[in-house]
């Protein structure tokens, strides 16, 4: 039998064959405005395809996000996108649910703490409030959850998700990451998200759970 060859692609070693099959180029815009989570994406899903933000598009407004679930919320959003430009597109939404919060913040994640202000003072707002609610809390399990909706180019939806438990410290650690990664060491690990070099996340984090998924399928 013949034995498989093996060869570094995008920081992650990769049977060769898996390669050869990924190198047919497609391009799909990613619904988001968030530079760090665009940058996370990136690293995740194989070079064959081009990633347009919502300004490669010319998209500068604001998505709706309305729903009550985090699958509605990423429906929603691909759908707005789908509707106005016509092209392939994919988008997600993402939750933090705390056992001890019945699951809060949840689809509210983004907007926890109802700031206003940019990627950066709102996700510091909702550190604080989160680390606020959960005070004198001995239980601190957590997980996060990702879906990602797809809208291909036979105009079908598909979905996608990848979730990865853990537990909320009680003070912010690390640099690196963006949204609640400070605060939350994923299950087996004693860094928190914010300490783990991207590479590191990628490989056991909610998102890139979900993304390979993604990527599988397309």
């Amino acid at each position: 039998m013949k034995s498989e060859e093996w060869r570094m692609e995008n920081g992650e070693w990769r049977m060769e064959n898996e390669i050869k099959k990924q190198k047919t180029k497609m391009e799909l815009v990613f619904a988001t405005a968030n530079r760090h989570k665009l940058k996370e994406v990136q690293a995740m899903l194989p070079g064959n395809l081009q990633i347009k933000s919502l300004s490669d598009i010319g998209f500068t407004g604001d998505i709706p996000e309305t729903e009550a679930t985090l699958e509605g919320n990423a429906l929603l959003k691909v759908r707005y996108i789908h509707s106005r430009y016509g092209v392939s597109c994919f988008a997600d939404d993402t939750g933090l649910e705390v056992e001890a919060l019945n699951g809060a913040p949840g689809v509210y994640s983004a907007r926890y703490a109802g700031v206003e202000g940019t990627t950066e003072v709102r996700a510091k707002a909702n550190v604080t409030k989160l680390l606020h609610e959960l005070a004198g809390k001995t239980n601190r399990r957590a997980r996060f959850r990702t879906v990602i909706a797809y809208i291909d180019a036979d105009n079908r939806e598909h979905l996608f998700e990848g979730a990865v438990n853990g537990r909320i410290i009680e003070e912010a650690i690390g640099s690196e990451g963006f949204g609640y990664d400070p605060v939350f060491i994923p299950e087996g690990y004693n860094v928190s998200f914010a300490q783990m070099l991207l590479c590191e996340k990628n490989r056991i984090s909610h998102r890139a759970r979900a993304f390979r998924k993604f990527a599988e399928a397309i």
